[in-house]
């Protein structure tokens, strides 16, 4: 009894510890104070100034909001070709060549993103490559693919083995196979892999930081870092950190209510 009541204790603290800061947040977003934690009164002022844009002077802040979303739309998209294809390749091979692969896929997930940032950092000046959008979102699908592989593997391994072959022999063309009879299979695997990459890439501060160059270019990460070095944080960031966590927590729970029905319409099967 005791052991369940310590157990219960301990993930309700949990649960405090991770959303009591974005609920403080969401409530202080209804009010017009510039610093955090005072109250001043009911007001939805921070949300239009976020929507229409009127930030006095902040207006920065969403134009790091539209690099950072399409830096992470692109990276995931085609770090979620990659990842596929990848995966598609590592599950064909065998032996110690599999292990190998699945190794060397797995260091990049492990090591410290300030690492990955500072050696593409390094990658770039060495190639002469001009630092900006381009060096950002070679990097962001850089270390976003691994997850894609990650993601997309287990469903290989859950499909029957014969299916690709089947295909072949009954007059369909690789393309063809792996576009109507392969693709089909993994793309749970896929829409997995790609909110995995989209969210790294949103989080992501480190890489973003050494690859980004002197144009100027911010993404929302790199922007709070910036704005809190002047002393503060815009008060616009927080309705935008509760639209961001509300639209994720939506997400989410659409996902799973889908899961869900599909689950019981193939136990009904």
């Amino acid at each position: 009894m005791m052991k369940k009541i310590l157990a219960k204790a301990y993930i309700g603290i949990l649960l405090v510890l991770l959303y009591a800061p974005l609920v403080f947040i969401a409530v202080f977003s209804f009010t017009e104070s510039k610093v955090l934690g005072n109250w001043k009164g009911f007001s939805t002022r921070l949300y239009r100034n976020l929507l229409t844009g009127d930030m006095q002077g902040n207006s920065s802040l969403l134009t790091a909001v539209e690099n950072t979303l399409l830096i992470a739309v692109v990276a995931a998209l085609f770090a979620t070709i990659l990842g596929t294809v990848a995966a598609i390749g590592i599950h064909n091979m065998t032996g110690r060549k599999r292990q190998a692969i699945s190794f060397l896929n797995n260091i990049p997930m492990i090591n410290p993103d300030i690492i990955t940032g500072v050696s593409l950092f390094l990658l770039f000046v060495f190639l002469h490559i001009s630092q900006g959008y381009v060096t950002v979102i070679l990097a962001h699908i850089t270390f976003c693919t691994p997850y894609v592989v990650l993601s997309v593997m287990p469903k290989l391994r859950q499909m029957n083995p014969n299916i690709y072959e089947a295909a072949l022999d009954l007059g369909a063309t690789p393309g063809q196979a792996l576009r109507k009879v392969m693709i089909p299979q993994l793309r749970p695997g896929m829409v997995s892999g790609f909110i995995l990459a989209f969210t790294m890439s949103l989080d992501d501060f480190a890489v973003t930081f050494f690859t980004r160059g002197t144009i100027g270019l911010d993404t929302l990460s790199t922007y709070i870092y910036t704005d809190a070095r002047k002393g503060g944080l815009t008060p616009e960031l927080r309705p935008l950190m509760t639209l961001i966590f509300l639209i994720i927590l939506i997400l989410l729970l659409v996902i799973n209510l889908r899961q869900d029905r599909l689950q019981k319409k193939a136990e009904k099967i």
